[in-house]
């Protein structure tokens, strides 16, 4: 664990203390001056009291302090005569809490009064009758730059204390933006699984009640038909089931997470034979020579292929024909994907497209640099559109 200089634990427990610190600093100040003030004379009791009792809340409303103190200063060396009084110290103390303070029009207002004082009070009380002329001058002179030290130091203090403020609000920055990357990355986390979730439900639910309802219109004149269905629905099944365990493990913190080998371009052809064997009519036909994709591409086309063709099965009819084509560009991979459904359900899609499905789609291409444009065709049917070029950025 990092650990603070001295000094520096000194400056954050003075700032976490500063009114209990500065009222006990004026107490002090204000009983050794007061000694001193009992034996002067009459009015300097209320000088000294004007000079330190101020020094209370010389932090908390630095400027009001700070004129406070050099206005009683100014009556000090009016009618005090050539007795120095202890309150004097309050001064330097006044000057230094308005450098370090107050406002920067008040600092520099102090820093020109406490120079013009220097330059009295070294006249009034070190002019002996016998003083040289440059030792007079070297008494203004030093006094001068003791007052000029004094709201250095507190100048620093100011410098110093707009730091540790700067950092710290970088720091609330800094946490702020983390958690914001957070949230954006859990939000995107669920985004994906509500992807895939609806992939892998929709394809294996419809494979599933095709393979079913072809089964038991076929189970009287055909036994071995009802058996080859219900053996693709037990993979279907059994796969689907793979796929949401491995899918839902990201959700669980308890456990080691469990990634099933997440499908590319390469497996579209065994994703073409398992609809085959459902029942779809399908041609397939490839143009190019294939090209090396990201991961995330080829995840991407092998869900265009999925969703396109499970709502071929869901939507198009009984007896539709559905066409693939895949084509391998120089620059991109081009997926079409159309059907001549003439089914009611087809309508449906054809007056309400855009759903869950067709949005999937086109966000998992915009995020690897492509585009998916889907519709009705003239006259009937249905058509899919995916572009995903090789590379992005």
């Amino acid at each position: 664990m990092a650990r603070f200089p001295t000094s520096e634990r000194f400056v954050r427990w003075s700032a976490d203390h500063s009114r209990g610190i500065d009222i006990c600093i004026a107490v002090l100040v204000t009983l050794f001056s007061l000694v001193v003030a009992v034996e002067t004379g009459p009015l300097a009791v209320p000088i000294t009291l004007g000079m330190t009792v101020p020094l209370a809340w010389r932090r908390s409303k630095p400027e009001l302090s700070g004129m406070t103190v050099a206005a009683f200063a100014v009556l000090h060396v009016i009618f005090i005569g050539n007795t120095l009084l202890g309150s004097a110290i309050a001064v330097p103390i006044s000057l230094y809490a308005l450098a370090a303070y107050g406002a920067r029009w008040s600092s520099l207002t102090g820093l020109g009064l406490g120079l013009l004082g220097a330059i009295a009070a070294a006249i009034r009380y070190f002019n002996y009758e016998d003083i040289a002329l440059s030792a007079l001058l070297f008494q203004c002179v030093a006094v001068m730059v003791f007052v000029l030290a004094v709201w250095a130091f507190g100048d620093l203090r100011r410098v110093r204390t707009k730091q540790l403020e700067g950092l710290t609000e970088r720091a609330q920055l800094l946490e702020l933006e983390r958690a914001q990357e957070a949230e954006i990355a859990t939000i995107s986390e669920r985004s994906r699984i509500a992807r895939e979730m609806h992939d892998i439900v929709a394809h294996s639910l419809t494979v599933v009640i095709a393979q079913a309802d072809g089964g038991r219109y076929s189970a009287a004149q055909d036994p071995q038909a009802a058996v080859r269905a219900l053996e693709t629905i037990a993979a279907t099944g059994r796969q689907a089931l793979t796929d949401m365990r491995a899918l839902l493990s990201v959700l669980r913190e308890d456990s080691p997470r469990d990634f099933a080998v997440i499908p590319g371009v390469g497996d579209i052809a065994t994703l073409l034979g398992e609809l085959k064997r459902s029942g779809l009519d399908v041609d397939v036909t490839v143009t190019g020579d294939p090209r090396e994709l990201s991961a995330g591409a080829g995840l991407t086309a092998y869900r265009i292929m999925q969703e396109s063709l499970t709502n071929v099965l869901k939507h198009a009819g009984p007896g539709a024909h559905a066409a693939v084509e895949m084509t391998w560009t120089e620059t991109e991979l081009v997926l079409g994907i159309t059907d001549d459904g003439r089914g009611g359900s087809a309508a449906l899609v054809e007056s309400s497209p855009g759903g869950q499905g067709l949005i999937g789609m086109a966000e998992r291409a915009r995020l690897h640099g492509g585009t998916v444009m889907a519709g009705p065709r003239p006259g009937g049917g249905y058509s899919v559109r995916g572009v995903l070029p090789y590379r992005t950025g």
